[in-house]
């Protein structure tokens, strides 16, 4: 059986240096702490439970795994909001906390991705961004070897819950109340990704609008980039009275695409960014508080922890309509 004592002498480090690592603490530099994990990995160590005790940290370790998007040039609100809500509801809870970047462990292996959460004690953790296509963490979900929560993918069973909002119905809505008062016969939907639970459930939402009002859809895929939103505004939207958006970036782009041909077309998103404050043009959109949601998701890992079972749990949203005011401080 592999010791923590193997993995010092495997990384040239002193035993004291590998429990710094395991424990996370910050005074360690990135390329011994870089000797210490591959060392880690190497070997197959799993920390039992007297090099664990080594710190009293251990206890209620978690992490929060994050998408960060890159397919912006915009700061990533989302992200920041539900990495904050998710550090301050631990501290509350005094649950030790980490951040793991999706870029981090994209070429692991479910076991290797197992080995290297063990290794950090970690016993529960929040996933946000997951799609379809994120094989090596729906093989860690259904492993159960960790006590999960799933932010925006409607994934569960015994040790994983699920937190987010109905989007199917939030889309609907969003776009129900963006037909008000206007003579609207044709809508122009642009989607998500084709890979992301999300954006079914949206694309349901402003597809059963459409079929109960007998509207024309037309829905091309925005990836949830600002660009892409705007080159299909430009070629779409003067033939549609309404530009339904499945994320506010997109709509963004939409807006401007519209400004630039100098028509006017009813537009609305969903997330509910600050960003939206500055296009100059109000849009309705959904408000999503993604502070609240990272907080619900700490609270409910720490239910699953103390041995509560894994369910779907559906937040509320609120639809507003974004302006300079309602953002500035």
């Amino acid at each position: 059986m592999v010791s923590i004592k193997d993995v010092a002498k495997h990384a040239g480090v002193a035993i004291s240096t590998v429990s710094k690592v395991l424990n996370n603490y910050p005074n360690v530099s990135s390329d011994t702490r870089d000797k210490v994990n591959r060392a880690i990995e190497e070997l197959g160590f799993v920390p039992n439970a007297v090099a664990a005790a080594l710190s009293s940290k251990q206890a209620g370790r978690v992490a929060i795994l994050i998408d960060l998007n890159t397919r912006t040039q915009a700061i990533d609100e989302i992200s920041m909001q539900l990495i904050s809500g998710a550090i301050n509801q631990a501290v509350l809870m005094n649950l030790d906390i980490i951040t793991v970047f999706f870029s981090m462990i994209r070429d692991k292996s479910v076991e290797e991705l197992i080995r290297y959460f063990k290794s950090q004690n970690i016993s529960g953790i929040i996933i946000s961004g997951m799609n379809r296509e994120s094989k090596q963490l729906l093989e860690l979900i259904a492993s159960k070897e960790f006590k999960i929560v799933v932010i925006d993918a409607p994934v569960y069973n015994e040790s994983t819950s699920s937190v987010w909002i109905d989007n199917e119905k939030a889309q609907y809505d969003v776009a129900k109340k963006t037909t008000e008062n206007i003579d609207c016969k044709k809508i122009l939907y642009i989607a998500g990704r084709t890979d992301d639970y999300i954006s079914g459930e949206r694309r349901r939402g402003v597809e059963r609008l459409a079929r109960e009002f007998k509207l024309k859809l037309t829905v091309k895929q925005g990836e949830f980039n600002e660009k892409k939103a705007r080159e299909i505004t430009l070629q779409y939207g003067k033939y549609n009275d309404l530009i339904v958006c499945a994320s506010d970036l997109m709509a963004i782009g939409a807006m401007k695409a519209l400004i630039e041909m100098d028509i006017f077309r009813p537009i609305c998103g969903f997330d509910g960014l600050a960003l939206m404050g500055y296009v100059g043009k109000q849009m309705n959109t959904v408000k999503q508080d993604f502070y609240r949601i990272s907080s619900e998701a700490v609270r409910e890992l720490n239910y699953l922890m103390n041995g509560g079972c894994g369910r779907n749990i559906k937040l509320d949203y609120r639809l507003v309509r974004m302006k300079y005011e309602d953002i500035i401080c």
